[in-house]
């Protein structure tokens, strides 16, 4: 195995110092891009999609818990299957205290096409509390691009189709494209009174690291609603720590 190279502090101290100039513009570079997120247009989502979780079932506007906001994580968990995803196992263990998104308005769900009570079961296995539905017999997952089944519609993920995935050399993407097949996502809404618009998806590795409340908040429209960010005028009120700025 190899080690990094062994130096005296004051080396050390000088690369550490010229790394944390990159660092800090790479925090910069992502505030710009949180920003430019928030900037993106939203799409009022028009079908009557239909959940079911543990109080019957549930329409993409109950989702929301009367918030403001709703993320929704598209946990792999085929109809078929027994136990949901490994690694989307992972990032529900990963997530922190979802107090912290609720007070700044915004509900954290998970969304899977398996029926409700597989879901129950293996959520009561591993512990969890977080809200979870099951989309089985919607359109959800298909319209979101999570399912694939070229049977329902073409394939599309993280915005490429499946030719531009073997171009680009993605196909890892669509290895079972001969067979329906389940990929992760995370999607983000935002409602208006009873009008609920689409206004953010990514996937693939754009997901990994949106575990922690500030990561989730950073994908929604009125991030974390603090003065500092750009565009002003998104600060709810709910959370909001007004004046401070970003070092």
């Amino acid at each position: 195995m190899s080690l990094p190279q062994i130096v005296s502090r004051d080396e050390w101290l000088a690369a550490r110092q010229e790394l944390l100039v990159k660092e800090k513009a790479a925090t910069r570079a992502r505030d710009e891009l949180n920003a430019d997120r928030r900037r993106l247009p939203m799409v009022e989502i028009d079908k009557e999609y239909v959940f079911e979780g543990p109080d019957g079932k549930a329409g993409l506007l109950d989702l929301f818990e009367d918030r403001l906001q709703l993320v929704v994580y598209h946990f792999m968990f085929d109809p078929e299957w027994e136990a949901g995803c490994r690694s989307c196992s992972g990032f529900l263990d990963d997530l922190g205290h979802l107090t912290h998104l609720n007070v700044r308005g915004t509900t954290f769900a998970a969304v899977s096409r398996a029926p409700f009570e597989k879901i129950a079961g293996f959520k009561a296995r591993m512990g969890w509390n977080v809200p979870w539905y099951s989309s089985y017999g919607s359109d959800f997952n298909h319209d979101f691009d999570v399912t694939h089944d070229e049977s329902v519609k073409p394939i599309v993920y993280n915005y490429r189709s499946k030719e531009e995935h073997i171009n680009a050399g993605t196909g890892y993407y669509i290895e079972n494209a001969g067979q329906p097949f389940e990929l992760p996502g995370l999607s983000a809404f935002l409602r208006d009174g009873d009008r609920v618009f689409h206004t953010y998806s990514t996937y693939g590795r754009g997901v990994e690291l949106l575990t922690s409340t500030t990561a989730i908040l950073d994908i929604t429209a009125l991030g974390r609603q603090e003065d500092w960010e750009e565009p002003k005028g998104r600060t709810t009120g709910l959370g909001a720590q007004a004046g401070r700025t970003p070092s």
